[in-house]
C-alpha cells in the first residue's frame, strides 16, 4: 500500500481514537493534538523506511503518547497546565481492542458535545478533534473567518478546563440528555453540509462525509440506541438522493423531478433497516420519525406515488414528540401535496408569526410554490423575491431568480 494512502487512511479512520488515548496521558487537549499531529508527520518518513505497520492507528498512538510524555517530563508541564479533562485514571486498551476502540472515541464525542458548552463550539470542537480538520477547514465550512473559528475553539478548550468537564463516558441516568446533545451536533453537521448555507456549492461534500462517519460510529458505539439507529436512518436515506439533486448544468433539481434511478439504492436499503430497527419497540423518537419520512420518499417509485397522508400523519408524531418551527413548515408542504394547495397554504398561514421563521428563506419558497400551482403567479413572484432576499446559497439564488423569470 502506499505510505501517503495509508497514513490518510489512518486519518480518517483512526484520529479520533489517537487523539482520545493521547488526552488521557497529557491532560491537555492542545498538547494532544500537537502529539498526534507530530506522530502522522513521523509515519509518513518512518513507513517509508519500515513498511505501513500491520495496526497503523497502535504505532500512531505510540508515538503520539510517548511524545506527549517526553514533552511533559523535559517542560515539566504536569506543574504549569490546567487539570483538564478529570477523569478516571488507568490503563486504556490499545488500538485494535473493540472495547478499549469503543471507550475512547465515545468519551471523545461525548466530551465534545458536552451541554455546558455553546452548541456553536460542539460543532467546532467536534469537527476539530473527532474528525480531524484543521483549523481553516472548520472555519470554511461555517463561513467565518479563521481567527474567528480559531477563537472559538480556544474558549471551548478553556470551558472544558475552567468546567473540569469529565473526559469519560456519562454515567446510565445521564446517558439520555448527552446523547441527544451528540445526536443534535451530528444532525447539524449534516444539513450544514446538505445544503450549505451561502457560498458557490450546494452541497458540502465533506462535512456530509464526516457527519455520516460520526453517524455510523454512533451506532457501533451505541448499537441498541433506536435514536441513534434513526439518525444513521435519516443521513443516509437523505444523502442517497445527492447525485440526483444537481443537473448536468449545475442547477437544483426539486424532488419532484429526479431521477430515481440516480438515487443511491445500497444507501435507500442500509438506511430502510435502520428505520425498521428505529421503530421497533416503544414510542418513536424524533430522529426515528424523521428517519420514517425520509423513508416514505425513498420508497416512493415516482412522486406521484408518494404517500403524503402517512408523511403528513408522521409529521403530527413528530410535532407531538418534539414541536419545531422547521417541523411545522415541512407539514405544512406536506398538506399541501396531500390535500391541496389552498390546505397548504392555510397551513403556512398559521406559521405567518412565527419569529424562528421571520428570516427563513424556505417559508416563502413554500409559499411560492403553492401558490404558482394555484395560478396566482404575482403572489408567487413577490414570495420568491423575499425568498431571494435571505438566501445566501449561490445555487438556491440562481434558482430562485429562473423562478422569478418565469413569472414574468
Amino acid at each position: 500500500m502506499d505510505v501517503a494512502e495509508a497514513v490518510a487512511r489512518a486519518h480518517r479512520q483512526e484520529w479520533a481514537f489517537v487523539l482520545a488515548s493521547t488526552v488521557r496521558v497529557c491532560r491537555d487537549l492542545d498538547l494532544a493534538e500537537e502529539c498526534v499531529q507530530d506522530a502522522y508527520a513521523k509515519a509518513l518518513v518512518s513507513w517509508e523506511r519500515t513498511g505501513v505497520p500491520e495496526r497503523p492507528a497502535a504505532w500512531l498512538t505510540t508515538t503520539a503518547r510517548n511524545r506527549a510524555v517526553d514533552l511533559l517530563r523535559r517542560a515539566a508541564l504536569e506543574r504549569r497546565t490546567l487539570p483538564l479533562l478529570a477523569g478516571d485514571e488507568g490503563v486504556v486498551a490499545g488500538p485494535g481492542e473493540d472495547a478499549g476502540l469503543t471507550d475512547e472515541r465515545l468519551r471523545l464525542v461525548f466530551t465534545c458535545c458536552h451541554p455546558a458548552l455553546d452548541p456553536r463550539a460542539q460543532v467546532a470542537l467536534t469537527l476539530r478533534l473527532v474528525c480531524g480538520l484543521t483549523t481553516a477547514q472548520v472555519a470554511r465550512a461555517f463561513l467565518v473567518s479563521e481567527t474567528t473559528m480559531a477563537a472559538r475553539i480556544t474558549r471551548a478548550k478553556k470551558k472544558i478546563a475552567a468546567a473540569r468537564i469529565p473526559y469519560r463516558v456519562p454515567a446510565p441516568e445521564d446517558l439520555p440528555e448527552r446523547t441527544e446533545a451528540v445526536l443534535t451536533v451530528v444532525d447539524l453537521l449534516f444539513a450544514t453540509g446538505h445544503t450549505a448555507p451561502s457560498g458557490p456549492d450546494l452541497v458540502l461534500t465533506g462535512l456530509v462525509e464526516h457527519a455520516a462517519a460520526l453517524a455510523r460510529m454512533l451506532r457501533l458505539l451505541l448499537p441498541g440506541d433506536a435514536e441513534v439507529a434513526g439518525l444513521l436512518a435519516l443521513i443516509l436515506l437523505t444523502d442517497a438522493r445527492r447525485a440526483a439533486r444537481l443537473d448536468a448544468a449545475g442547477r437544483p433539481v426539486l424532488l419532484a423531478d429526479q431521477d430515481r434511478g440516480r438515487w443511491n439504492h445500497a444507501l435507500i436499503a442500509e438506511g430502510l433497516v435502520l428505520v425498521r430497527a428505529a421503530l421497533r419497540g416503544g414510542p418513536p423518537g424524533p430522529f426515528a420519525l424523521r428517519a420514517a419520512i425520509a423513508a416514505v420518499h425513498a420508497e416512493a417509485p415516482s412522486w406521484e406515488s408518494t404517500d403524503w397522508p402517512e408523511i403528513v400523519g408522521l409529521y403530527d408524531l413528530l410535532l407531538s414528540r418534539r414541536p419545531t418551527p422547521v417541523a411545522a413548515l415541512n407539514r405544512a408542504v406536506a398538506v399541501g401535496f396531500a390535500y391541496g394547495p389552498e390546505a397548504g397554504l392555510s397551513a403556512l398561514d398559521e406559521l405567518a408569526d412565527e419569529p424562528a421563521l421571520a428570516t427563513y428563506p424556505y417559508l416563502p419558497v413554500a409559499r411560492a410554490d403553492l401558490s404558482r400551482r394555484l395560478g396566482r403567479a404575482e403572489q408567487a413572484r413577490l414570495a420568491y423575491e423575499e425568498a431571494l432576499l435571505f438566501t445566501e446559497n449561490d445555487v438556491e439564488r440562481g434558482f430562485l431568480r429562473e423562478r422569478i423569470a418565469e413569472l414574468g
